[in-house]
């Protein structure tokens, strides 16, 4: 999960000032967390305390409203009813990562992924981003290689994984949805040999780079065994004492990496 969080707050500096290329500041002293976090956070607090996500997903807005939040996933917030939106958005991916790092069997993992994405994502496509980046973290953690993982991901939830990113930085634009970001932030992960290379990747896709760095880096973290001491520091240090808490907790309840 703390891979995830600290995808976001790296690639915060970069989502309105793209770069197309892995030779840029790691650690900017500018960075910030955003809803990616927030979010991602609420599911963990969830997993740990046993609150119903839609009643965390409406608490964590309130709680940081100024998060960057997007104007539907707000409305929905503030609105009494808490009925999903047919949403194919990416926002149900870029906070599945503490599932991925729970359940002790894939099957579980599909479907508390489908859950989670279903509060407000209830679109097939919306659901699919979710199992399928939940499902690598978990592969990951299992020890499956990154072409075992790439095999999974293609066969069980159609998404075609063979694109190079040189191929795809040249022509990649802004793309908030789930079908638009998830193969590439996989890709991400297959191209890379380090969780800090993963994260390089991620953001050098552009458009979204927070989003593609939070769900690159929810696998990295599985797949490459942790964080970097000094990337876990930069990250703790730009967190404030609720989120250090929960994400405290959870690895103290869940200790998979």
């Amino acid at each position: 999960m703390l891979g995830a969080i600290a995808g976001d707050i790296i690639g915060s500096v970069y989502e309105h000032h793209n770069v197309k290329h892995k030779d840029f500041i790691l650690l900017s002293p500018d960075a910030f967390f955003t809803d990616d976090s927030v979010l991602t956070v609420s599911l963990a607090d969830t997993l740990l305390n046993n609150i119903p996500y839609v009643n965390n997903l409406k608490s964590y807005y309130r709680r940081y409203p100024d998060a960057g939040f997007g104007g539907y996933f707000i409305r929905w917030a503030r609105s009494k009813d808490s009925q999903s939106s047919n949403s194919f958005g990416n926002g149900s991916v870029m906070r599945v990562s503490p599932i991925g790092f729970v359940f002790d069997d894939l099957q579980t993992v599909l479907m508390e992924a489908e859950r989670s994405a279903a509060v407000t994502h209830n679109h097939p496509e919306g659901i699919k981003g979710a199992q399928a980046t939940a499902a690598a973290i978990f592969l990951a953690r299992q020890k499956t290689s990154k072409s075992e993982i790439k095999v999974y991901i293609e066969t069980n939830f159609g998404y075609d994984l063979n694109d190079r990113l040189d191929h795809i930085r040249l022509t990649f634009e802004y793309n908030g949805t789930c079908q638009g970001s998830v193969p590439q932030a996989i890709i991400a992960l297959l191209e890379s040999t380090s969780y800090e290379d993963a994260i390089r990747n991620a953001i050098t896709i552009g458009g979204d780079s927070d989003t593609l760095a939070c769900i690159t880096g929810g696998i990295a973290e599985a797949c490459y065994g942790g964080l970097l001491r000094v990337i876990k520091d930069f990250t703790n240090n730009k967190l404030d004492e609720h989120i250090k808490g929960i994400v405290s907790d959870f690895y103290g309840q869940y200790p998979k990496i």
